[in-house]
């Protein structure tokens, strides 16, 4: 689990510190404020605490070039240097640094760089390797069921303008399934439920063939609706453990109502709901009213639901700060509810017959 990030002169962020809620967090605001960029940064910073895991090192080079290249694969800089993530404009003085503190015990690690960096410089402490034995998932904003074949040998032998998420959200997809014995009863049901939605289940053939099995027959998954796609990504991390509730580590999702219908936004905070209530600790990233307003309905203080949404937004200087709170009510500023508020009295005013 991770606990908090601070970002301090990096992409958009002069100096940001955020506290995550174990359970589902909200990050929220309008374009340019850095959802994404959060969300890419602290999926960096989990997935160096598992290079820990799997090094079994306290070697702080190997770390550093571990973390050097996930941040250069996940931003994709002018001319892949590290340095050319460094904020520009905001003052010079001092270095850039992501930090990252994670639960339930002590751990913390940091990066550093200059603006003339091609490498980081890892600070770390306390880290038990045991405790910290998971490893993050990212789902990005566009779906990858069509393109699955053959991505990963491109991507490793050629400059794509993907960014890692995508190589790494296929790599895990092409994992064999958990046996049915090791599947918790909250992944079974979200995989039932999921499968009954689609009408049928995606089926993984590796080398990146996917298709669509159902009562009628099979089929190519690219002439499925990219909405089920989508939610069919969800099913089968859960099949290869890659998202297993209180075993894993961070589920980081941009733009989950992306290319996905309304009407499915309440099945799936309901899936979301379930996952984290059995201990799935999830960051995502919306700009979508209807989906906010699930997650401010369904959960209930009765089942220890966690919600916390964190509203970016630029303040008096031009700089990004954040408000976060756990009451919907509260967000400040909630640029989507604002927006919609903004629809609803101009549907008033023209239906009084003030506009034209």
């Amino acid at each position: 689990m991770i606990n908090k990030l601070r970002l301090t002169k990096f992409t958009v962020f002069d100096s940001l510190d955020i506290n995550f809620s174990k359970g589902i967090n909200v990050i929220v605001g309008e374009n340019g404020t850095g959802k994404s960029h959060l969300l890419k940064a602290a999926y960096a910073m989990c997935s160096g605490n598992n290079k820990i895991v799997e090094r079994g090192t306290s070697e702080d080079a190997e770390l550093a070039e571990h973390l050097t290249d996930k941040l250069v694969r996940l931003f994709l800089p002018l001319d892949e240097k590290l340095g050319k993530l460094r904020t520009s404009g905001l003052g010079s003085e001092g270095p850039s640094e992501i930090a990252a503190d994670f639960g339930p015990d002590t751990c913390s690690i940091c990066v550093t760089f200059n603006s003339n960096s091609t490498t980081g410089v890892i600070v770390k402490s306390n880290c038990n390797y045991e405790t910290y034995a998971w490893k993050p998932s990212f789902i990005p904003t566009k779906e990858v069921l069509s393109f699955m074949k053959g991505f990963n040998s491109l991507y490793e032998r050629f400059s794509l303008s993907y960014d890692e998420t995508y190589r790494d959200l296929i790599l895990s997809l092409e994992l064999p399934e958990l046996r049915a014995d090791r599947l918790q009863a909250k992944a079974t049901w979200a995989m039932d439920e999921i499968e009954e939605i689609c009408g049928g289940r995606f089926v993984f053939h590796g080398s990146g063939k996917v298709t669509f099995r159902s009562g009628t027959g099979e089929y190519s998954a690219n002439v499925m609706a990219e909405g089920f796609r989508k939610i069919g990504i969800v099913k089968r991390l859960l099949e290869t453990g890659t998202i297993e509730p209180g075993v894993s580590g961070p589920l980081f999702w941009d733009e989950p109502e992306s290319n996905l219908n309304p009407k499915l936004s309440r099945f799936l905070v309901e899936v979301l709901l379930e996952l984290a209530r059995n201990g799935q600790q999830i960051v995502l990233a919306t700009h979508d009213y209807v989906l906010l307003k699930w997650l401010d309905i369904l959960p209930t203080s009765a089942k220890g639901d966690d919600i916390r949404y964190h509203a970016l937004y630029r303040n008096g200087d031009g700089r990004i700060d954040v408000e976060s709170t756990g009451d919907y009510l509260a967000i400040d500023p909630n640029a989507i509810a604002d927006t919609f508020d903004d629809l609803y009295n101009a549907e008033v005013k023209r239906s009084l017959g003030g506009m034209k």
